[in-house]
Protein backbone atom coordinates (compact mmCIF):
# COMPACT_ATOMS: atom_id res chain seq x y z
CA UNK A 1 0.00 0.00 0.00
CA UNK A 2 1.20 3.34 -1.23
CA UNK A 3 2.03 6.06 1.54
CA UNK A 4 -0.68 8.32 1.26
CA UNK A 5 0.47 12.51 0.90
CA UNK A 6 0.95 13.51 4.27
CA UNK A 7 2.80 10.29 5.09
CA UNK A 8 4.79 11.23 2.35
CA UNK A 9 5.68 14.49 3.53
CA UNK A 10 6.53 13.78 6.97
CA UNK A 11 8.52 11.35 6.24
CA UNK A 12 10.65 13.66 3.52
CA UNK A 13 10.60 16.50 5.76
CA UNK A 14 14.15 16.28 7.28
CA UNK A 15 15.84 15.31 3.22
CA UNK A 16 14.08 18.46 2.04
CA UNK A 17 15.51 21.04 0.80
CA UNK A 18 14.55 24.63 3.68
CA UNK A 19 12.42 26.12 0.66
CA UNK A 20 10.70 22.87 0.16
CA UNK A 21 10.60 22.46 3.72
CA UNK A 22 8.92 25.51 4.50
CA UNK A 23 6.02 24.66 1.78
CA UNK A 24 6.03 21.46 3.30
CA UNK A 25 5.26 22.84 6.46
CA UNK A 26 2.74 25.20 5.61
CA UNK A 27 0.49 22.23 4.08
CA UNK A 28 1.09 19.78 7.25
CA UNK A 29 0.14 22.87 9.35
CA UNK A 30 -3.60 22.53 7.80
CA UNK A 31 -3.93 20.15 5.15
CA UNK A 32 -7.95 20.53 4.73
CA UNK A 33 -7.46 24.40 4.17
CA UNK A 34 -4.52 23.51 1.80
CA UNK A 35 -6.94 21.52 -0.64
CA UNK A 36 -8.77 25.02 -1.88
CA UNK A 37 -5.35 27.26 -2.21
CA UNK A 38 -4.24 28.42 -5.37
CA UNK A 39 -0.68 27.52 -6.32
CA UNK A 40 -0.52 31.56 -5.42
CA UNK A 41 -1.89 31.04 -1.93
CA UNK A 42 0.14 28.71 -1.30
CA UNK A 43 3.42 30.25 -2.20
CA UNK A 44 2.52 33.50 -0.65
CA UNK A 45 1.93 31.61 2.61
CA UNK A 46 5.28 29.92 2.52
CA UNK A 47 7.07 32.63 0.96
CA UNK A 48 8.35 31.28 -1.90
CA UNK A 49 7.71 31.44 -5.50
CA UNK A 50 5.04 29.76 -7.70
CA UNK A 51 8.19 28.20 -9.66
CA UNK A 52 9.12 26.74 -6.14
CA UNK A 53 5.68 25.37 -5.37
CA UNK A 54 5.35 23.30 -8.72
CA UNK A 55 9.05 22.45 -8.72
CA UNK A 56 8.06 21.01 -4.88
CA UNK A 57 5.49 19.18 -6.44
CA UNK A 58 7.69 17.58 -9.01
CA UNK A 59 9.98 16.44 -5.88
CA UNK A 60 7.19 14.17 -4.41
CA UNK A 61 6.72 12.39 -8.15
CA UNK A 62 3.29 14.42 -8.68
CA UNK A 63 2.44 15.81 -11.86
CA UNK A 64 1.63 19.11 -10.42
CA UNK A 65 0.05 21.17 -7.96
CA UNK A 66 -3.81 20.11 -8.71
CA UNK A 67 -2.28 16.61 -8.16
CA UNK A 68 -0.85 17.60 -4.72
CA UNK A 69 -4.76 19.32 -4.00
CA UNK A 70 -6.47 16.00 -5.22
CA UNK A 71 -4.00 13.57 -2.69
CA UNK A 72 -4.75 16.11 0.19
CA UNK A 73 -8.30 16.17 -0.50
CA UNK A 74 -7.87 12.30 -0.16
CA UNK A 75 -6.82 12.34 3.30
CA UNK A 76 -7.21 15.70 4.69
CA UNK A 77 -10.51 15.52 6.37
CA UNK A 78 -8.90 12.67 8.57
CA UNK A 79 -7.37 14.11 11.96
CA UNK A 80 -5.46 11.07 12.38
CA UNK A 81 -3.00 11.99 9.87
CA UNK A 82 -2.13 15.14 11.64
CA UNK A 83 0.85 15.97 13.97
CA UNK A 84 -0.66 18.12 16.77
CA UNK A 85 1.93 20.40 18.71
CA UNK A 86 3.55 20.03 22.18
CA UNK A 87 3.26 23.09 24.68
CA UNK A 88 4.65 22.64 28.00
CA UNK A 89 2.90 26.15 28.49
CA UNK A 90 -0.55 23.98 27.99
CA UNK A 91 0.43 20.87 29.75
CA UNK A 92 -2.66 19.11 29.59
CA UNK A 93 -3.51 19.83 26.05
CA UNK A 94 0.27 19.10 25.33
CA UNK A 95 -0.61 15.57 26.47
CA UNK A 96 -3.78 14.97 24.42
CA UNK A 97 -1.59 15.88 21.49
CA UNK A 98 1.10 13.31 22.54
CA UNK A 99 -1.95 11.04 22.87
CA UNK A 100 -3.04 11.58 19.44
CA UNK A 101 0.37 12.00 17.59
CA UNK A 102 0.72 8.30 19.24
CA UNK A 103 -2.46 7.34 17.74
CA UNK A 104 -1.85 8.53 14.52
CA UNK A 105 1.61 6.61 14.33
CA UNK A 106 -0.32 3.48 14.60
CA UNK A 107 -3.41 3.70 12.61
CA UNK A 108 -1.02 4.90 9.67
CA UNK A 109 2.06 2.60 10.23
CA UNK A 110 -0.57 -0.44 10.09
CA UNK A 111 -2.06 0.86 7.53
CA UNK A 112 0.87 1.12 5.73
CA UNK A 113 1.45 -2.34 5.44
CA UNK A 114 1.10 -3.78 2.31
CA UNK A 115 -0.45 -7.28 2.07
CA UNK A 116 2.24 -8.62 -0.15
CA UNK A 117 5.23 -7.08 1.63
CA UNK A 118 3.30 -8.53 5.02
CA UNK A 119 3.42 -11.99 3.46
CA UNK A 120 6.74 -12.07 2.14
CA UNK A 121 8.03 -10.79 5.34
CA UNK A 122 5.91 -13.76 7.52
CA UNK A 123 7.12 -16.41 4.84
CA UNK A 124 10.83 -15.05 5.22
CA UNK A 125 10.95 -15.42 9.33
CA UNK A 126 9.38 -18.14 9.73
CA UNK A 127 11.91 -19.80 7.04
CA UNK A 128 14.70 -18.62 8.59
CA UNK A 129 17.36 -20.14 10.59
CA UNK A 130 18.41 -17.43 12.61
CA UNK A 131 17.37 -14.23 12.51
CA UNK A 132 20.06 -11.34 13.35
CA UNK A 133 17.57 -7.84 14.13
CA UNK A 134 20.06 -4.70 13.64
CA UNK A 135 19.71 -0.77 15.14
CA UNK A 136 21.23 2.09 16.20
CA UNK A 137 21.11 4.44 19.24
CA UNK A 138 17.66 5.75 19.93
CA UNK A 139 16.09 2.27 18.12
CA UNK A 140 17.68 -0.28 19.69
CA UNK A 141 15.45 -0.85 22.13
CA UNK A 142 12.83 -1.40 19.20
CA UNK A 143 15.62 -4.38 18.24
CA UNK A 144 15.63 -5.98 21.96
CA UNK A 145 12.20 -6.20 21.82
CA UNK A 146 11.87 -7.89 18.72
CA UNK A 147 14.55 -10.23 19.47
CA UNK A 148 13.05 -10.94 22.60
CA UNK A 149 9.51 -11.89 21.30
CA UNK A 150 11.01 -14.00 18.42
CA UNK A 151 12.73 -15.77 20.57
CA UNK A 152 9.36 -16.57 22.94
CA UNK A 153 7.62 -18.11 20.04
CA UNK A 154 10.45 -20.58 18.90
CA UNK A 155 12.17 -18.23 16.63
CA UNK A 156 16.02 -18.06 17.38
CA UNK A 157 16.97 -14.35 16.76
CA UNK A 158 19.96 -12.36 17.97
CA UNK A 159 21.42 -8.78 18.03
CA UNK A 160 23.75 -6.47 19.96
CA UNK A 161 23.99 -3.13 20.58
CA UNK A 162 27.18 -3.05 19.49
CA UNK A 163 28.03 -2.13 15.98
CA UNK A 164 31.07 -3.97 15.76
CA UNK A 165 29.29 -6.80 17.62
CA UNK A 166 26.62 -6.81 15.32
CA UNK A 167 28.66 -6.92 12.14
CA UNK A 168 30.60 -9.90 13.06
CA UNK A 169 27.09 -12.17 13.96
CA UNK A 170 26.07 -10.62 10.35
CA UNK A 171 29.29 -12.09 8.95
CA UNK A 172 28.33 -15.93 10.57
CA UNK A 173 25.03 -15.38 8.62
CA UNK A 174 24.37 -17.66 5.91
CA UNK A 175 21.63 -17.68 2.64
CA UNK A 176 18.69 -19.53 5.33
CA UNK A 177 19.34 -16.35 7.90
CA UNK A 178 17.25 -13.02 7.90
CA UNK A 179 18.80 -9.81 8.23
CA UNK A 180 15.90 -7.73 10.20
CA UNK A 181 16.99 -3.79 9.63
CA UNK A 182 15.25 -1.27 12.33
CA UNK A 183 15.70 2.57 11.20
CA UNK A 184 13.69 5.36 11.39
CA UNK A 185 15.85 7.77 8.79
CA UNK A 186 16.88 4.55 7.14
CA UNK A 187 19.91 5.86 6.15
CA UNK A 188 22.49 4.91 8.69
CA UNK A 189 25.95 3.80 7.04
CA UNK A 190 26.46 1.49 9.82
CA UNK A 191 22.81 -0.38 9.05
CA UNK A 192 24.30 0.01 4.74
CA UNK A 193 27.35 -1.29 5.86
CA UNK A 194 25.76 -4.81 7.23
CA UNK A 195 23.10 -5.25 4.46
CA UNK A 196 25.91 -4.84 2.04
CA UNK A 197 27.73 -8.02 4.16
CA UNK A 198 24.81 -9.79 4.24
CA UNK A 199 23.72 -9.86 0.53
CA UNK A 200 26.91 -10.80 -0.01
CA UNK A 201 26.41 -13.71 1.37
CA UNK A 202 22.96 -14.22 -0.21
CA UNK A 203 21.08 -13.38 3.30
CA UNK A 204 17.48 -11.88 3.14
CA UNK A 205 16.79 -8.40 4.00
CA UNK A 206 13.85 -7.00 5.22
CA UNK A 207 14.03 -2.72 5.97
CA UNK A 208 11.39 -1.22 8.46
CA UNK A 209 11.56 2.47 8.18
CA UNK A 210 10.04 5.59 7.74
CA UNK A 211 11.18 6.45 4.60
CA UNK A 212 10.06 4.24 1.70
CA UNK A 213 13.00 6.16 -0.82
CA UNK A 214 15.53 5.69 1.98
CA UNK A 215 18.80 4.06 1.00
CA UNK A 216 18.47 1.27 3.39
CA UNK A 217 14.24 1.04 2.34
CA UNK A 218 16.06 1.06 -1.56
CA UNK A 219 18.58 -2.12 -0.89
CA UNK A 220 16.50 -3.91 1.52
CA UNK A 221 14.61 -6.98 -0.27
CA UNK A 222 11.70 -6.39 1.28
CA UNK A 223 10.72 -2.87 3.27
CA UNK A 224 7.80 -2.13 5.39
CA UNK A 225 6.95 1.63 6.10
CA UNK A 226 6.32 3.26 9.59
CA UNK A 227 4.89 6.74 9.86
CA UNK A 228 6.19 9.15 12.34
CA UNK A 229 4.61 12.53 13.82
CA UNK A 230 6.17 13.12 17.23
CA UNK A 231 8.92 15.71 16.66
CA UNK A 232 11.58 16.46 19.20
CA UNK A 233 12.15 19.83 20.76
CA UNK A 234 10.05 21.07 18.18
CA UNK A 235 12.85 20.71 14.87
CA UNK A 236 12.41 19.01 11.47
CA UNK A 237 13.39 15.39 13.30
CA UNK A 238 10.75 13.08 13.46
CA UNK A 239 11.38 10.19 15.62
CA UNK A 240 9.66 7.39 17.62
CA UNK A 241 10.10 3.75 18.85
CA UNK A 242 6.15 2.99 18.63
CA UNK A 243 5.75 2.98 14.81
CA UNK A 244 8.70 0.85 14.43
CA UNK A 245 7.39 -1.29 17.85
CA UNK A 246 3.95 -1.52 16.33
CA UNK A 247 5.31 -3.26 12.98
CA UNK A 248 7.35 -5.26 15.37
CA UNK A 249 4.21 -6.39 17.68
CA UNK A 250 1.58 -7.07 14.42
CA UNK A 251 4.35 -9.63 12.92
CA UNK A 252 5.03 -11.10 16.50
CA UNK A 253 0.69 -11.44 16.96
CA UNK A 254 0.33 -12.61 12.85
CA UNK A 255 3.55 -15.36 13.38
CA UNK A 256 0.63 -16.64 16.67
CA UNK A 257 -2.09 -15.99 14.74
CA UNK A 258 -0.69 -18.23 11.53
CA UNK A 259 0.43 -21.09 14.63
CA UNK A 260 -1.01 -21.42 17.71
CA UNK A 261 1.88 -23.87 18.51
CA UNK A 262 3.50 -20.91 19.32
CA UNK A 263 1.31 -19.71 22.27
CA UNK A 264 2.65 -23.05 23.89
CA UNK A 265 6.28 -21.91 23.35
CA UNK A 266 5.65 -18.47 25.27
CA UNK A 267 3.78 -20.43 28.26
CA UNK A 268 6.83 -22.68 28.81
CA UNK A 269 8.84 -20.07 28.53
CA UNK A 270 6.82 -18.02 31.24
CA UNK A 271 7.04 -20.91 33.36
CA UNK A 272 10.23 -21.25 33.44
CA UNK A 273 11.14 -17.73 34.35
CA UNK A 274 7.97 -17.54 36.75
CA UNK A 275 10.38 -17.90 39.72
CA UNK A 276 12.33 -14.78 39.17
CA UNK A 277 8.46 -13.03 39.66
CA UNK A 278 7.01 -11.66 43.26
Amino acid sequence: MAQNIIDKLYSRLPQMTTTDQKIAQVVLDDPAAAVNWTIAALATKASVSEASVSRFCKSLGLDGFHQLKILLAQVASDTANYEQDVDLDHLQQSVQHIRDNKIAEITNSLGNLDTTLLTQTLKALKQARLIQVVAEGNTYPVASDAIYKFNQIGLLAIGSESWATAMAQTLNLTAVDVLLVISNSGESRELLSQIKTAHQQRVTVIAITNRPDSPIAQQADIHLTTSVRQRVFQAEYYFSRIAAGTVIEALFLLLIADDQARLAAIKRHEALIANTKI
